[in-house]
């Protein structure tokens, strides 16, 4: 298996060092410049308007920018483990797993490891929104609300963030003046019964289209979740049953542990399979296919199926359709064109912080990392 869950009290989270690289932090445009830029398992990905990329660099506790130029710099975070709230790389936070952002050009971070929802302005200046000392579930105002590893969010069109709770095993809305209420999960009695119990297990991405439907890569479900706006939960495709890379219809399709969603501006929908190391896409109509991927690990740039990943995680889309992928365990950034084009845009393959101009390695059958096969969502035990 390439990605694993832990849920006992013998897993232990990792213990990152401080970075001894001068970074470049909100509009800082003075700090040093590395060549080769690279990143730590990153998990979550977003795109503004100018088409600038920001990456929760998950090993690295850290928010990265990648330019449309292709120059790499740290946008926000120290490197050190925690949740000060500060500007730029005052800043820390604890294994930030998803990011998004809204038409305003702020950023949403749900920081998996100290249980927050955080936001961060186009300045770079780092808050906490939502979640507080206490890993739990609570609903309520801001920091006196609780989750319990939230993973992936995204925000719809009236600044409302939906969050990916994935160890409450619920999705989470956070208003914009910071109410936290259950959208939907088990604590959703009007939704579910104990004849009908939720079927939301770990979920770990989220994506919302136009007309307020949610979309969730449901983690331990190796299925793709649709909930409508009013929370009532369906299962849109994949077998909770059953893993496996099926392509067709929805009915038949299948999927092994999907972790991250991304809606393109003509409903396309695109997963990342994560231990298949496939791009999946699900159009309108229903039609499951592979958008890019061969299935084995790898970290090889080319078109379609003849393309590789491993453990790929976070995705996002821009307005042309082209896709960025998180390649976790390969420590890069990928994009695919609309036409099934798989390049990397950014990452040398080692794990690292270093910042920089981006340089594509093409053709990269493997790379010096690729034995390090797997991509770990560390999930805290439950309080009692």
């Amino acid at each position: 298996m390439l990605i694993t869950a832990c849920f006992n009290i013998a897993c232990t989270k990792k213990d990152f060092k401080q970075i001894n690289t001068v970074t470049q932090s909100g509009s800082d445009s003075t700090a040093k410049i590395d060549s080769l830029p690279s990143f730590n398992n990153p998990t979550g990905l977003a795109i503004d308007a100018a088409g600038n990329l920001y990456v929760a660099d998950y090993g690295n506790n850290l928010i990265r920018e990648i330019t449309p130029a292709g120059l790499v710099s740290t946008f926000a975070g120290s490197g050190n483990v925690g949740n000060i709230d500060a500007a730029g790389s005052l800043a820390s936070f604890n294994e930030p797993a998803g990011i998004t952002i809204d038409p305003s050009g702020n950023l949403f971070v749900a920081d998996a490891g100290s249980d927050l929802v955080r936001k961060i302005s186009s300045a770079g200046v780092v808050v906490t929104i939502a979640g507080s000392d206490s890993t739990g579930f609570i609903n309520g105002m801001g920091i006196n609300s609780a989750f319990f590893t939230p993973f992936g969010l995204t925000v719809d069109a009236n600044d409302n963030v939906y969050v990916a709770d994935a160890g409450n095993n619920m999705i989470r809305k956070i208003t914009s003046a910071g109410l936290v209420s259950t959208f939907a999960g088990v604590s959703d009695t009007a939704t579910f019964t104990t004849a009908a119990p939720s079927p939301i297990i770990n979920p770990t991405g989220v994506a919302i289209d136009v007309s307020g439907n949610v979309y969730v890569a449901n983690y331990l479900g190796n299925d793709i979740l649709f909930i409508n706006p009013a929370g009532i939960v369906s299962i849109l495709t994949g077998k909770s049953d059953t893993t496996g890379a099926v392509n067709g219809s929805l009915k038949s399709a299948t999927f092994y542990l999907p972790n991250s969603v991304a809606l393109d501006v003509q409903h396309n929908l695109y997963v990342s399979d994560g231990v298949n190391n496939l791009i999946r896409k699900i159009t309108p109509a229903g039609v499951v296919s592979t958008f890019a991927g061969s299935g084995a690990a790898g970290a090889l740039d080319s078109v379609g199926t003849a393309a590789s990943f491993n453990g790929p995680a976070g995705l996002t889309v821009d307005p042309s359709g082209n896709v960025y992928v998180a390649d976790s365990n390969n420590n890069l950034i990928r994009k695919i064109t609309p036409a099934g084009v798989v390049t990397t845009i950014a990452g040398n393959g080692l794990p690292g912080a270093k910042n920089g101009i981006a340089i594509a390695h093409r053709n990269r059958r493997k790379i010096h990392n690729a034995s390090r096969n797997i991509f770990s969502i560390l999930f805290k035990p439950k309080p009692n």
